[in-house]
């Protein structure tokens, strides 16, 4: 009996299994979706011990910031597929980690594993975490966080595909206002669709900018420009460069003829205050990871032949 992609679906819903295992249950069971279960069932204690080496490039990044202690959390926290990214028991662990981050102030992710988990019973994350590797059935990692002390405003795009944490310097009182408010989540919008690489033109490393000067002005000589005006397009070019990688000389997405800088300043303005930004954060799932195919047709159509 053949089976689909939507089958493959249908049985890593029953059964909040993978999708690899899934289509190989499939398979096993001639397609037959109860089979393919039973087969599931028995074969789960046995695969246990084999889920720590399987890719984990999906998952969730999520944020939280504690206003009245002025503190903030960006976490990323990987599984196997996106299916189990959406479950509930996964996305509670995800928090209580960013949570015992915000309690606990690890240094790093050897410290974060040693911690108490917060809210939890006394178990470790590590405890947590390779209880939750056996309950879900998938491998997953804690891949990174940060933890800022300072004013903060995060933003959550794609149901944890992008998380952007941005940090300003402003006093307590203007913080607390709902016009500083909207104008933070704005900036930390900018950020999650435009993907700045800088705050601005002092955070670009010399090399890279030296690398890039290089680059257009041979671009220039290559049109035939002499190099006295191949300077002069340079300096263009990397004002241009500038406005593209730069968080604070971008053009603001939801009014292009001002600058992200600019958008502040009137902000600070309006609320007679001042107001600017020190920094940012920006985790998008799984970048730089090798990830598993995830176009369930071709896969199930390449698997069948």
């Amino acid at each position: 009996m053949a089976f689909t992609a939507k089958d493959v679906q249908a049985l890593r819903e029953r059964t909040g299994c993978g999708m690899m295992e899934c289509k190989k249950a499939l398979t096993n069971a001639d397609g037959d979706m109860e089979k393919a279960i039973e087969f599931l069932r028995e074969r789960g204690l046995a695969v246990a011990a084999k889920k720590a080496g399987r890719i984990a490039a999906e998952g969730l990044v999520y944020t939280v910031v504690d206003e009245a202690k002025k503190l903030s959390v960006i976490i990323e926290v990987n599984a196997e597929t996106d299916f189990v990214a959406k479950n509930e028991k996964f996305v509670s662990f995800v928090k209580g980690c960013a949570d015992t981050i915000l309690a606990e102030n690890p240094a790093d992710m050897d410290a974060l594993m040693e911690s108490k988990m917060a809210g939890g019973n006394g178990e470790t994350v590590a405890d947590a975490l390779r209880d939750k590797i056996l309950t879900i059935g998938e491998n997953m990692k804690i891949r990174r966080f940060e933890r800022r002390e300072g004013v903060a405003c995060n933003y959550v795009h794609g149901e944890g595909r992008i998380g952007v944490m941005v940090y300003f310097n402003t006093d307590d009182a203007t913080a607390a206002k709902a016009e500083f408010k909207a104008m933070a989540k704005d900036i930390a919008m900018q950020i999650a669709a435009a993907n700045p690489s800088y705050l601005d033109k002092d955070a670009v490393p010399a090399d890279v900018l030296d690398k890039e000067k290089e680059i257009y002005k041979v671009q220039a000589m290559n049109e035939g420009k002499p190099e006295a005006i191949a300077e002069k397009i340079v300096l263009g070019r990397v004002a241009k460069f500038y406005k593209e990688v730069c968080l604070v000389d971008q053009a603001f997405i939801k009014d292009p003829d001002i600058s992200v800088s600019k958008y502040v300043q009137n902000c600070a303005k309006e609320l007679g205050a001042e107001i600017s930004v020190t920094g940012f954060v920006r985790y998008e799932r799984g970048e730089g990871l090798e990830k598993r195919e995830d176009n369930f047709a071709d896969e199930v159509m390449n698997m069948a032949k």
